[in-house]
């Protein structure tokens, strides 16, 4: 697809978002319960400081941003792919399927290294998105609502069955980390491997605009002599490494996924190449509030990231049900 000369220009609400990005960035590396002088960070006497950000403070805000903008375009793409504005990783039992993925090859090899328990993860993730589809396929749909509805409920069913399978094999305590998202244990040579997201977003990006088309239908689609097969089976795959690779590193963080796309999509539209740039820093920039009200509500306590967004995301979750509800009717 090629773009208008009007939608090659910059949009000055992306330059003004970027702008309130690296504000919350900052708020963020000077937010904690040590007191980080950034003033004095360049001050050879301030080893001390200059240690907590760079083990610390900076590894846990690139971890943020990396996880909410990856979080965002996998959210706009399954709902593309879906063709259904309430289906995310968080809605269609994918990030269910990813911690499932987990807790079995810590079973079967609990010394397996973080990338082969993300290549398993992302093999359960996959197979759960792609029985959700299944599902639909064989089920008459007379409301959009009742694909999330039948996502959480496949989501329920996959997670009662990794708790029971964690509580029969001890390994309750880890479940729990890996579905209640958490960056309090970010440390420097603990975060890396969520570059894999920002890399899988880039690929998002490249495949923009067959994205969008499938987002138009199967048979539109094979009009236009775009094979669909392979752009669903990209689709799936950018969306089940992502929400492995951040489930694995930081836990299960749910409703980014779903609430981003919604808004992003009311203010720019549904072309996938000139919404990514807003889904990445609208996503970062969700997550950076989350988690810096998480560490300042009850301060010097923090409440974990997956609590906050899900709180503020169920919230607008139910706000867009309503108004989804009161078209309908």
């Amino acid at each position: 697809m090629l773009s208008t000369p009007r939608e090659r220009r910059v949009d000055p609400r992306l330059g003004l978002a970027l702008l309130t990005l690296l504000l919350l960035a900052l708020i963020s590396l000077a937010t904690g319960v040590y007191d980080l002088s950034l003033s004095s960070l360049f001050d050879g006497a301030a080893l001390q400081d200059n240690l907590v950000l760079l083990a610390s403070r900076i590894p846990r805000t690139v971890a943020i941003i990396l996880v909410g903008m990856s979080m965002g375009v996998a959210g706009m793409i399954m709902q593309l792919l879906s063709r259904n504005r309430f289906v995310s990783p968080s809605t269609a039992g994918t990030t269910e399927a990813a911690a499932l993925g987990i807790l079995v090859i810590t079973m079967i090899a609990p010394n397996s290294s973080v990338f082969t328990k993300i290549v398993v993860s992302s093999a359960f993730a996959l197979a759960g998105t792609a029985l959700l589809l299944l599902i639909l396929r064989r089920i008459p749909l007379r409301s959009p609502l009742i694909v999330p509805l039948l996502g959480i409920m496949l989501g329920g069913v996959i997670a009662a069955f990794t708790t029971f399978l964690a509580y029969r094999f001890n390994f309750l305590q880890s479940l729990a980390a890996w579905t209640t998202g958490d960056f309090s244990r970010i440390l420097r040579g603990r975060y890396e491997l969520l570059w894999i997201s920002g890399a899988l977003t880039a690929v998002a990006w490249f495949a923009a605009d067959r994205l969008t088309v499938a987002g138009m239908g199967e048979a539109f689609t094979r009009n236009l002599g775009v094979n669909y097969g392979r752009i669903m089976a990209l689709g799936l795959t950018v969306v089940s490494l992502i929400t492995a690779v951040n489930v694995v590193n930081v836990g299960s963080i749910p409703f980014i996924g779903l609430v981003v796309p919604n808004v992003v999509s009311m203010l720019v539209g549904d072309n996938v190449r000139r919404a990514i740039p807003y889904l990445a820093i609208f996503g970062a920039g969700f997550v950076l509030v989350c988690d810096i009200l998480g560490r300042t509500l009850r301060y010097p306590y923090e409440i974990p990231i997956g609590t906050m967004v899900g709180f503020i995301g169920g919230a607008l979750f139910l706000v867009l049900l309503l108004r989804r509800s009161a078209r309908v009717g």
